[in-house]
């Protein structure tokens, strides 16, 4: 039975159970993990309302503490939203109601407060890609990308009082928009009469501040990788940030860098020892050699306009699907485009033909067959595909790294691997900008559906969430930002939306603990007698008590 065929059209209803339990984490021989794009909590679950007659910690909880967003003199509150979403401005589109004189003036639709997307795009507007004015694109109701890199969501934070996201975007006043959760094709699903019972965890947190490639690189290994022998002579090659004095790499619509031209948003930390002709470096930021924003691997697939000489050279560090193999536990990591992107002839998802070019349309424009990646395949999505022992023409390779399409046929036939991490496509994993909400989260849906109606769905446990925030704000200060909770030098960062889902469960409940990306490497290590990769993952809480809710 296929209930994703209907969810659009079914009106949501919120269940009245207890909270969803199991006896143990041992219950589950199958953990299947969804890893979708860019949201934050507030963003997307903020609307939820209650679950098993538990409230979901969203919008309705935000104090103004938390909320009211502050110039960067960290103290002074906008009365308006600064908007440059090309559907968000004013005079045009939308009428000026609200002028900020609190700094530099600018003119406004909105107030200094969070707002709801929905309100002004609509999933059938013609915005996409990137947010263009409606009427200039095509259907989708897209906003356009926000800023999320590793020091400026330190900044936005601001020690936990989550009032600089704004001022600290390239997106200014985007930042505090929010989705109507309950319109979600992912809400809708899970209130079917016939949906599995499911747990929100609503304090979960991404693993490292920053962007989509740090955070994959935590799920798998939580750690932060190194590039070894990095240049450091402030040349074209030399992939080292520059931070000033408020921690910052850049400028923003309404941060100006005391460092101007200066300020460098790169791949890596900034340099402990920054060579002559750039300023030192804070005492108070992380530096080093650390690979923390986007960069390419050195193998296929990358980038086709990428230089070698800026792909991250290959990993050796242990990642969980080194611990599983050791242990004799099967796994994969299934992508979708993958088998275009990595030059798998003939293999499953494969639509570029027998060549000699690349024939699928949507392939890039300057791929080189067989490489042919879709033009939304995101390079820096593929974490292990940065490490040696999964290099081109290893057994290893070929065992674990799949096409997203071979996870719809294992679990139709009911051959689920222990451990699957599913990694959509651009068009489908609801990053803002490139693809649209509501497409992202009715392939969340699919997935799902795909389990349950599948012959593994009794020992299943479905994790479902978000590699990070994505710019947006989130109201509860993440652990170590004026509150107790493990945390180190490189996170956790804003809350982010996770949603556990089994048909082992009772019933559905809320979990309120704290957890971060590291705590889904941490329940697999349980259920499976593996040692921790880390020390992050060996301190946090595992998602058990998620399972265990309601008992």
């Amino acid at each position: 039975m296929k209930r994703t065929l209907s969810i659009l059209a079914l009106t949501s209803a919120a269940l009245s159970t207890p909270a969803a339990f199991a006896a143990s984490v041992s219950d589950f021989n199958h953990i299947v993990v969804i890893y979708q794009e860019n949201h934050s909590f507030d963003n997307l679950f903020g609307l939820w309302g209650s679950v098993g007659g538990t409230p979901v910690e969203g919008l309705p909880a935000a104090d103004e503490a938390h909320t009211k967003q502050v110039r960067s003199d960290g103290t002074t509150s906008y009365s308006c939203l600064l908007q440059n979403d090309a559907n968000l401005t004013s005079p045009s589109p939308l009428a000026t109601t609200c002028t900020d004189t609190t700094g530099a003036s600018f003119e406004s639709h909105f107030e200094n407060a969070p707002f709801k997307i929905d309100s002004f795009i609509a999933t059938t507007d013609t915005t996409c890609p990137n947010g263009v004015l409606k009427g200039s694109g095509l259907p989708g109701g897209c906003t356009r990308d926000l800023m999320h890199r590793y020091y400026s969501e330190q900044y936005q934070i601001h020690g936990g009082k989550q009032d600089r996201y704004v001022t600290g975007s390239d997106a200014a006043g985007l930042s505090m928009g929010y989705f109507d959760s309950t319109k979600l094709p992912l809400y809708k699903y899970l209130h079917l009469p016939t949906a599995p019972n499911y747990v929100i965890a609503d304090h979960f947190f991404q693993a490292a501040f920053g962007g989509s490639f740090l955070n994959h690189q935590w799920l798998i290994a939580a750690k932060t990788p190194s590039f070894y022998n990095a240049v450091n002579d402030g040349g074209a090659n030399d992939l080292h940030s520059v931070v000033d004095e408020n921690g910052m790499p850049t400028s923003t619509p309404l941060y100006a860098s005391p460092l101007g031209s200066s300020a460098i948003d790169n791949a890596l930390t900034a340099s402990c020892k920054p060579p002559a002709g750039r300023p030192a470096t804070p005492a108070s930021v992380v530096c080093g050699n650390y690979a923390i924003n986007t960069i390419q691997p050195s193998y296929q697939p990358y980038s086709p306009s990428s230089s070698p000489a800026k792909r991250l050279p290959p990993l050796a560090h242990a990642t969980i699907g080194d611990l599983l193999t050791a242990q004799g536990v099967d796994w994969a990591w299934y992508s979708g485009g993958w088998s275009n992107a990595a030059g798998i002839k003939n293999g499953a998802g494969w639509t570029n033909g027998a060549g000699p070019n690349c024939s699928d349309a949507n392939a890039l424009p300057n791929a080189t067959f067989p490489y042919c990646p879709d033009k939304l395949f995101q390079f820096h999505h593929q974490p292990f595909n940065y490490f040696a022992t999964y290099a081109p023409g290893r057994l290893e390779r070929k065992l674990h790294l799949r096409d997203e399409a071979e996870f719809y046929t294992a679990a139709r036939r009911g051959v689920l691997k222990p451990v699957s991490f599913i990694k959509p496509l651009g068009a489908e994993n609801e990053h803002p900008g490139y693809t649209d909400e509501r497409d992202g989260s009715m392939h969340v849906a699919h997935l799902i559906d795909a389990v349950l109606d599948g012959p593994n769905a009794d020992d299943t446990l479905i994790i479902v969430t978000y590699d990070e925030f994505g710019g947006q704000w989130d109201h509860v200060p993440p652990p170590g930002q004026s509150r107790a909770g493990v945390h180190d030098g490189w996170g956790p960062g804003t809350r982010i939306p996770a949603v556990l889902i089994s048909k082992k469960f009772t019933a559905s409940g809320v979990d309120h603990a704290d957890y971060d990306t590291t705590s889904i490497l941490r329940l697999i290590e349980m259920r499976f007698g593996l040692p921790s990769l880390a020390l992050r993952d060996s301190r946090v809480s595992a998602l058990v008590k998620a399972l265990k809710i309601g008992r």
